[in-house]
């Protein structure tokens, strides 16, 4: 029934947006005299913030029209190449003129289906797009599949994942953002126990729970103190007739975003007061940016029940894949058996959602991983989201990922990568970095890899090895 109620709000609701929207638009009409007052802009701006607070926030557009190539600027379209019922696997094709044509790495971003919409990643796929070919994972609101459609469960989304990763035959380089860390390595491991030829060339996973054991969060704590039994009673439930998927037990999208919000409940307060009063002063920059940053975190997304509750029991409260424990319809997969792809792990030295070493942990659970193949990198500055979006992802994180993807690639000696800004360090700190570093550049010489043309570009001097 609390689905029920949302929606009974909702629409009872309605007529007062529509009130509070007209009058808005009132008050902020240039010919309207009173708009040039300061009880105008008042009014508008009590309006604005009554409207955007209440309202439903639909699922944003990755309006991504160009990119840039070699210092040129080339247009860029949305095409599906793979439709699911839950999921569609979208790439963005890059309109090279010939002679601009390049054979780039092409990279699986597999966005999180834990609330938002996949375009919550726009910034990461903005900053990848000039020097890889890029595809993601746009997972669709369960309350928009229809209830023919069946169950979706953590079983699914794995297959979903390989079905992805095998369209590519192998040549693709898997990039999980958080969530999906799990079922992507689950996945690779079920890939390598059948002796799969689509492997990927490379995972990398950022800020991904792989073991929560380690520096647990509040978000960790919660979901070992309630229960999945707890969960199931409290958070799920059933979409409300007027829906495609009517009938379908799901997470509400309004109850994750309540808890998203509470975790920071003053700071969203404060982000609306500033909104007002960018609105009063007429700081219409300022006041975009509100903007763009709630239409994109308010929009959120119903998840199946079943998806939500078994990635509970499995990832937050039983340790499954730490353990050695994890299933696949029921047989337990091997870790031991992942030896081919290259592995990468990415951690915000201020994630408050996903503690650190829990995703550095993924290099302990793989111990057949040639040491050359291992990777990892804390940016200390970061939090969750910074470390896929934000500048340091853009000027100290993906550069690295583009140097990774290089060092793992066939076709290393064509690709194009961008400088990682890197802070001056002592000597000393200089020589316990390059023992624990990635591969030296004579050692990917040795590895066939082409640096002649980026000779002059450190390779990921700020990364550490597990020992």
């Amino acid at each position: 029934m609390l689905y029920h109620w949302y929606e009974l709000n909702h629409a009872a609701m309605r007529p007062a947006r529509f009130v509070a929207n007209t009058m808005r638009l009132s008050c902020k009409n240039p010919f309207n005299p009173w708009s040039y007052t300061p009880a105008g802009r008042h009014v508008a701006a009590v309006c604005e913030v009554f409207e955007r607070t209440t309202r439903r926030y639909d699922k944003p557009v990755f309006g991504i029209k160009t990119t840039t190539a070699d210092g040129v600027s080339v247009n860029v379209r949305e095409r599906v190449i793979l439709r699911k019922p839950f999921c569609k696997l979208v790439h963005f094709e890059r309109d090279h003129p010939e002679a601009l044509r390049r054979d780039d790495p092409k990279v699986l971003l597999v966005a999180p289906m834990s609330g938002h919409y996949a375009t919550l990643l726009r910034g990461t796929v903005e900053t990848l797009l000039p020097d890889h070919d890029v595809y993601i994972t746009d997972w669709q609101d369960a309350r928009d599949v229809p209830l023919a459609a069946g169950r979706f469960d953590l079983n699914d989304y794995i297959d979903y994942v390989i079905e992805m990763i095998s369209s590519f035959k192998g040549d693709v380089h898997v990039f999980a953002v958080c969530q999906p860390s799990v079922p992507v390595v689950a996945a690779t491991a079920v890939m390598e126990r059948e002796n799969d030829p689509n492997v990927p060339h490379s995972v990398i996973l950022a800020g991904g729970p792989v073991d929560t054991r380690v520096s647990p969060t509040a978000v960790n704590h919660l979901a070992e103190s309630k229960g999945t039994a707890w969960f199931e009673d409290h958070v799920i439930s059933i979409v409300p007739w007027m829906n495609i998927g009517a009938g379908r037990a799901v997470y509400p999208g309004f109850l994750q975003l309540t808890g998203f919000m509470t975790m920071n409940l003053d700071r969203h307060m404060n982000a609306h007061g500033d909104l007002f009063r960018h609105l009063v002063m007429g700081d219409g920059d300022s006041a975009e940016k509100h903007r763009t940053f709630y239409d994109e975190y308010l929009a959120v997304m119903d998840l199946t029940a079943e998806f939500y509750l078994q990635t509970i029991e499995s990832v937050f409260i039983k340790h499954d894949l730490a353990k050695g424990q994890f299933k696949h319809w029921g047989e337990c997969i091997d870790l031991e058996a992942v030896h081919r792809p290259a592995l990468m792990t990415l951690e915000g030295g201020k994630d408050d959602i996903t503690g650190f070493g829990q995703c550095h942990a993924a290099h302990d659970l793989l111990p057949n991983l040639p040491a050359e193949k291992r990777y990892r990198y804390t940016c200390p500055e970061v939090g969750h989201y910074g470390v896929f979006n934000g500048s340091r992802f853009r000027n100290e994180i993906a550069p690295r990922i583009a140097q990774f993807v290089m060092a793992n690639d066939p076709r290393a000696d064509r690709i194009h990568v961008a400088k990682a800004s890197v802070r001056p360090r002592s000597d000393a700190n200089a020589d316990q970095t390059r023992r624990h570093d990635g591969p030296s550049r004579d050692g990917l010489r040795r590895r066939g890899v082409g640096l002649q043309r980026r000779a002059q570009r450190p390779i990921l001097p700020a990364a550490h090895r597990p020992h």
